[in-house]
């Protein structure tokens, strides 16, 4: 088993407005494995036993109403309508005191809690046992039934409502015809059935949220056993992801979270190892690119001394070693270029990078790049235009040194690969930072390299990069002295459209920049470098 601690960051919950109380709610919603399972198996349960609760209340209450029926019925046949049959044609005078006397000993017959109806067949004066009672307690249905069959005596039976102790109650009414002058009702009151099927809802109200409540708990317990062991086993998983390579999972018992456990801990202990191993391989090709290049250095200064004076005379030697000369002149500029990369490379590997910083005007730094840059652009055929937006003066504090170099290595890129065509540069400043787009039309890359033309010695087009380009570490340079000013330098490309390059650093060092004064063409598939 894995143990851990309940994450404490929820505290206080009960006090947030409402607002922030449901978007709490949403995020524990969306956060809590736990709270789905219980809350879902509470809503099933309590599905659940609703639809038994209906089901069971249902088949209570119709099986009451027809034993009471029954009962009702058989007391009708065999005590009420008798007597009735019996002293009703035996009465001579036909008064009311008559009639009511004998409604009196009919309704003794009857159930002690029922009323008797006695009404005449032709439409006279109705006689009624009980207080209360009405001639409206007997539904029209049924007083038009019974008149129907009195030829052929048969008994009808409705349900309606009557006085009762607590007020009007449902009741169930029995009729037919007592003779040939009167009918007889009986109105047997519903109360018992109504409070026993309000104590089976009541009941079963209680017992099916109990049985809800418990089956949640049950599922609560249950989860927990396996949510809390895997909530630990992600904050592991995290602090682990987060460099704190030392940290592992304990391990209790021998189940299946237990071995999970084992697993994670052989995992993390490997993956600690082979880290510590590129660590220790990435620390020592730092170390070497650096004592290479300090090395190369001294042995250089001397071929470049040698090859100055070679490639000075070099008029006075026959055309082959002519030739060579102009060749070992240019091989020695790419050597020395391929070892000044190298050793600022090795520089931001150790940290000591540092900014000089100064204002300067940006519209003054990319023109200076640009007239660096305009033989190769005539050699290519291509035309850099410059526009800038707003102010005349686009000022920023900045390195000097590094931004000429990040500005060189993105209008130098997009001569180099524009395909002749126009490499347009666009300036732009807000009150927090300063922006520079260099476009071009050439070749451009996909979009998913976007974030890849930042790496160290890649190449969009390895075949063509043979010939072309520098030494593939011109802007993974640039971008780590963008990241030196606080500032953004991100790209986006498109196979046949070009290349975008947007560099954005905040007006004063040191200070937070959150958007650029300049889009990036298709923002949607930029890249953040």
């Amino acid at each position: 088993m894995i143990t851990g601690t309940a994450d404490r960051t929820d505290r206080g919950w009960h006090r947030l407005p409402p607002v922030r109380f449901a978007r709490w709610v949403r995020w524990r919603w969306r956060r809590s494995l736990q709270l789905r399972v219980v809350a879902s198996a509470l809503v099933v349960s309590l599905a659940v036993v609703a639809l038994f609760g209906v089901f069971l209340l249902d088949r209570i209450t119709k099986g009451q109403l027809k034993t009471q029926r029954a009962v009702a019925e058989q007391q009708y046949r065999s005590s009420v309508l008798p007597f009735a049959q019996k002293e009703l044609p035996g009465l001579n005078e036909r008064t009311d005191d008559g009639l009511r006397a004998v409604l009196t000993t009919i309704a003794a017959e009857a159930p002690s809690d029922a009323h008797v109806h006695l009404a005449p067949s032709g439409g006279g004066k109705p006689y009624f046992s009980g207080d209360g009672a009405s001639q409206a307690d007997v539904p029209s249905s049924l007083r038009n039934l019974v008149a129907d069959t009195r030829d052929g005596p048969k008994i009808g039976r409705a349900y309606t409502s009557m006085i009762g102790v607590t007020g009007r109650v449902p009741a169930l009414v029995i009729g037919s015809p007592a003779t040939s002058s009167y009918d007889l009702f009986m109105l047997v009151p519903l109360t018992t059935q109504v409070e026993t099927a309000a104590l089976v809802r009541r009941s079963l109200l209680v017992a099916g949220t109990g049985l809800a409540l418990l089956i949640a708990l049950v599922v609560l317990l249950i989860t927990r056993q396996v949510v809390t062991p895997v909530t630990h086993a992600a904050r592991i998983a995290e602090r682990f992801a987060a460099g704190e390579f030392s940290e592992r999972m304990n391990v209790e018992g021998e189940d299946e979270m237990a071995r999970l456990a084992e697993t994670f801990n052989r995992m993390a202990a490997n993956l600690q190892q082979k880290i510590g191993e590129l660590q220790e391989l990435s620390r020592v090709q730092r170390r070497f690119v650096a004592d290479v290049s300090h090395e190369l250095r001294t042995p250089l200064t001397t071929v470049r001394m040698a090859a100055d004076i070679l490639y000075g005379v070099r008029q006075d030697f026959a055309p082959e070693i002519s030739r060579s000369a102009e060749l070992l002149q240019n091989e020695l500029d790419r050597f020395e270029g391929l070892l000044v990369d190298l050793l600022e490379i090795s520089r931001y590997d150790a940290g000591a990078a540092v900014l000089e910083p100064e204002v300067i005007d940006m519209r003054e730094a990319v023109q200076r790049v640009v007239d660096a840059v305009a033989p190769l652009a005539e050699r290519r055929g291509t035309e850099v235009l410059v526009r800038t937006a707003g102010e005349s003066q686009v000022l920023v504090e900045a390195d000097p040194r590094r931004l000429q170099r990040i500005l060189r290595n993105l209008i130098f890129n997009a001569v180099e690969h524009g395909e002749g065509l126009p490499v347009h540069v666009e300036i732009a400043a807000d009150t927090q930072a300063v922006a520079v787009v260099v476009r071009d039309l050439g070749v451009g890359f996909r979009p998913v390299d976007a974030a890849r033309v930042f790496a160290r010695f890649w190449r969009a087009d390895p075949s063509r990069a043979r010939q072309t380009g520098g030494t593939g570490l011109g802007l993974s340079i640039a971008l780590e002295d963008a990241r030196l000013h606080g500032g953004w330098l991100q790209a986006w490309g498109e196979p046949g459209r070009g290349a975008v390059f947007r560099l954005t650093l905040p007006r004063q060092v040191g200070g937070q920049i959150t958007s650029s004064p300049l889009p990036l063409e298709h923002p949607t598939v930029m890249t953040d470098a």
